[in-house]
């Protein structure tokens, strides 16, 4: 059966693309003029907020309607801060910190830069509940391994963002934090005992008036033992609009991850997500080009053609996608910025051990710092920095930094820079190390000939009695590294 026009700008209108460069391509610029949805921006689209803003005005001439989305959490996960690092701490550190009036203040100051750089829905916060510290994906995006503190914070960072004007988006929804694959390679399993609990944070998020919840790639079997969260009728449909009531945007993670794309390719996954009860597709990381955008709105057309998406939940789709951007258009108002808010939060963060009678801080002078490097999962920016070793090098010149990476710390290399940092204070810097070995090994080794060594640990802390010091940040962003080095230098 041949697809009419209509039926495809229906199609168009739940889908949210990405694309590459600063500006949008013509593919992007026609398709919005004919009712795509909108668009989502990554790190590698955004250069600086004039720009991003100029971006987002050339968007609204062609769509005054168009949705721009972004993963914005704050911390590790930046989009507007990964060439610099994020200006905020991540959620884990608010949740250590426990402040709520922080963490909405903290949200509604990003909600104002997002606003003004015409950003009209932030895929934040991550309303996971980090039950298993082995977690690959979630970590230090969560606000804890409580239940009740992640529903706490969560709240308080949806009332903050969405009263600057940008809706706000809990993920991933029924909950990633009790997995142990990370979904953009695999398919990720949520424990039954945990459904509950992980369901806590997303009823609270629901009873604040989030306006959009987003899909996590994972298979629930006290659900359904078939079919991962975002392409389930009985997860989206019977337990997020029916059990918990939610009556606003189903938005999936990126359709083109393995967990859901694997089995059906993207067009068949984003057909059968719309099926399932999602109202908003996102495609991006390396599928962002025009052929690729065209055919999932050609198989979401085919599929109502054939009759297993029926046209009314495709058009009952769109209908949410008007409405959350109409409310995008005519809510909340940008806060002025408050550049001491991150800062502010990040150290009150920190968490200090002391093991040693001896007052190893603050350093004596220039330190040696190794940073161990590990691989980080796609949800992160490669190219964000993190580190102690750059801004302690402000507050102490003379500070000497070593970065190595899994397969650099060989016996060999760690006896160098034993014998480089002799006579220096020693600072390592780790970032989960319990989750990678190699960092396990190297730290053990460096600690044998190094017992006044600083250990700096910028990911979970599952050990605190590690080095003569041992400090624990919460969190890899600029501002944890900042804080950090404050206390190394004795700043703070």
């Amino acid at each position: 059966m041949p697809m009419s026009g209509d039926l495809l700008r229906l199609a168009d209108a739940v889908l949210l693309p990405g694309f590459h460069g600063h500006a949008p391509p013509d593919w992007i610029r026609r398709r919005l003029g004919q009712g795509l949805a909108g668009v989502v921006l990554f790190s590698r689209n955004i250069a600086g907020p004039e720009q991003v803003a100029r971006l987002t005005a050339a968007l609204r001439s062609e769509n005054p309607a168009v949705l721009v989305g972004t993963d914005e959490e704050s911390g590790e996960v930046t989009r507007l801060e990964a060439d610099t690092g994020s200006s905020r701490p991540g959620a884990y550190a608010l949740g250590v910190v426990d402040d709520v009036t922080i963490t909405e203040s903290l949200a509604r100051d990003l909600g104002g830069d997002l606003a003004r750089a015409g950003i009209t829905i932030d895929f934040a916060p991550s309303a996971d509940v980090n039950a298993n510290p082995d977690n690959p994906v979630i970590g230090l995006r969560a606000f804890g391994a409580d239940p009740a503190l992640v529903a706490r914070h969560t709240r308080a960072f949806v009332r903050g963002l969405q009263s600057a004007g940008v809706a706000a988006c809990a993920k991933h929804f029924p909950g990633h934090g009790d997995t142990s694959v990370d979904s953009h390679h695999g398919v990720p399993v949520m424990a039954e005992r945990g459904i509950q609990d992980a369901l806590v944070p997303f009823r609270e998020a629901i009873a604040e008036g989030v306006r959009a919840v987003m899909t996590g790639h994972l298979l629930v079997p006290s659900y359904d033992a078939e079919r991962p969260a975002t392409l389930s009728p009985k997860v989206l449909t019977g337990l997020l609009r029916e059990e918990l009531g939610f009556d606003g945007v189903i938005v999936t993670d990126g359709i083109e991850m393995t967990a859901v794309s694997a089995p059906y390719g993207l067009g068949g996954a984003s057909a059968r997500a719309i099926a399932a009860g999602a109202d908003a597709v996102c495609v991006g990381g390396e599928h962002a080009d025009e052929a690729t955008a065209a055919n999932i709105r050609d198989a979401i057309a085919a599929a109502v053609t054939t009759g297993s998406l029926p046209e009314e939940r495709l058009a009952d789709a769109a209908r949410r996608v008007r409405e959350l951007a109409a409310w995008a258009g005519s809510s909340g108002s940008p806060p002025p910025g408050d550049t001491r808010i991150g800062p502010d939060a990040a150290r009150r963060a920190i968490r200090v051990t002391r093991r040693s009678a001896d007052p190893v801080l603050p350093l004596a002078g220039p330190a040696h710092v190794l940073e161990l490097v590990p691989d980080m999962n796609l949800a992160i920016d490669r190219k964000t920095p993190w580190g102690v070793g750059e801004p302690l090098s402000r507050l102490v010149p003379g500070t000497v930094v070593t970065r190595l990476m899994a397969g650099g710390t060989t016996g060999s290399a760690l006896e160098a820079l034993i014998v480089a940092a002799a006579g220096k204070p020693l600072v390592v810097v780790v970032r989960d190390a319990h989750r990678h070995a190699w960092q396990e090994d190297a730290l053990g080794h460096l600690l044998s000939a190094r017992q006044d060594a600083v250990v700096v640990e910028m990911g979970l802390p599952a050990r605190t009695d590690l080095g003569a010091v041992h400090i624990a940040t919460y969190g890899a962003a600029r501002v944890c590294g900042e804080a950090a080095a404050e206390v190394l230098a004795g700043r703070l």
